[in-house]
């Protein structure tokens, strides 16, 4: 937490009341104080009289777009951290939002847990929260402040790349992400090659965190963090 004892504020921003609502109520579940607004200009008047630490901001709003509601902030020298929500596969559009002055985007449809992880990691790395950038399941850690791995005490030795891999599906447990999704995650948006490298890497991760094995395969459908049944 920050010096004093408030929580830190955050900001959903969405015109969808049933995803305002699921956001609203798993990022208060995780212990930050939080408002929300259902168009841009509401959600301008709200950073501007409520001071929030991180504004989850859509990108498909009905009256100033998401990306619209950024650019007058940054132009106001309102530095609030944004993590943008967008259905929007154009590689454009994410380049467009990371460039006009966002934090981060997460594309829909999402996990509860992946947006909460993903506010967390921008408020620790914008000094709003403290505590430790560790991302557990079962018996594996991913420490992202000393980029370290373990699996039941032992240092694991990973690539920058399987490092990556495995971050994003620490993110993500118990969710089936398929092929173009780790793709665009962790190959990012300027990969243009055979989405089948993810099965080689999937291999190498496997390898090295060895058993029992907590990657499964859906056939047909991708990968998912999981402990074998």
């Amino acid at each position: 937490m920050t010096a004093s004892t408030a929580e830190p504020r955050v900001l959903v921003v969405d015109d969808d009341d049933n995803i305002r609502y699921l956001l609203h109520t798993a990022v208060k579940h995780a212990g930050f104080d939080v408002d929300d607004a259902a168009n841009g200009r509401d959600a301008m008047a709200k950073v501007a009289s409520w001071h929030p630490d991180l504004v989850l901001l859509d990108v498909m709003l009905p009256d100033l777009d998401g990306f619209e509601v950024c650019r007058r902030l940054r132009a106001d020298r309102v530095e609030t951290p944004i993590i943008f929500l967008t259905a929007r596969d154009d590689v454009d559009d994410r380049i467009r939002g990371l460039t006009i002055g966002g934090d981060d985007y997460v594309t829909k449809p999402f996990s509860l847990e992946e947006v909460v992880a993903r506010v967390g990691v921008v408020l620790r790395r914008t000094g709003a929260v403290g505590g430790d950038d560790v991302l557990r399941y079962a018996d594996l850690e991913l420490d992202d402040e000393a980029h370290q791995v373990r699996r039941d005490g032992h240092l694991v030795d990973l690539s920058p790349t399987e490092y990556k891999l495995l971050r994003y599906l620490l993110l993500n447990p118990g969710r089936v992400l398929s092929r173009a999704q780790i793709v665009d995650r962790v190959w990012q948006y300027d990969y243009l090659g055979d989405t089948n490298i993810v099965e080689t890497y999937v291999s190498y991760l496997r390898r090295k965190l060895g058993d029992p094995p907590l990657i499964q395969t859906v056939r047909g459908v991708g990968y998912v963090l999981r402990e074998a049944e």
